[in-house]
């Protein structure tokens, strides 16, 4: 089951909100996937979802590391598999997508073929007006269908 609904982010503050709403909801072995623009947000976003589960430890991209560990109320796991390729590795994801901890990969149509059948997939693009964004989610499967469901009743996003 596939599903989306799109919103429209005026400031930071909406995207914490966002954030905030999403890490309520998510359990081990959830799995994001963050496309969109370049500098439109993937890892501001993925900062805010990491405070929202307890992370203290300063997260920032892991381009050249590929991959960053944080522990919190999950274990964290942050992905960045831009500079990976046309053909990326195999580089374990199977035990990051079905392990114990929440998954976040920015780029993740780049590793389209080891990705998991169910996800959450956050796509954030620039509208041309300062600090706003478009944000879609959209997710893959019945669990997160549920998970879209909550997240849909965010107050102060303009939709």
């Amino acid at each position: 089951m596939t599903s989306s609904y799109t919103w429209t982010f005026n400031n930071l503050q909406d995207m914490s909100s966002f954030a905030a709403t999403l890490g309520e909801v998510l359990r081990p072995g959830d799995v994001l996937l963050l496309e969109g623009d370049l500098g439109a947000g993937k890892t501001t976003f993925t900062q805010y979802l990491a405070k929202a589960l307890g992370i203290i430890k300063n997260v920032n991209s892991p381009t050249f590391t590929i991959i960053k560990e944080y522990e919190g109320i999950y274990p964290f796991y942050h992905m960045d598999v831009y500079r990976l390729g046309e053909e990326p590795e195999d580089l374990g994801f199977d035990e990051y997508f079905y392990g114990n901890g929440i998954t976040v990969v920015e780029w993740a149509h780049l590793i389209a073929d080891q990705l998991p059948d169910e996800y959450i997939q956050i796509n954030l693009f620039h509208t041309g007006v300062e600090n706003q964004r478009k944000v879609q989610l959209i997710v893959n499967g019945d669990r997160y269908a549920r998970v879209l469901e909550k997240v849909k009743t965010i107050e102060n996003i303009s939709d």
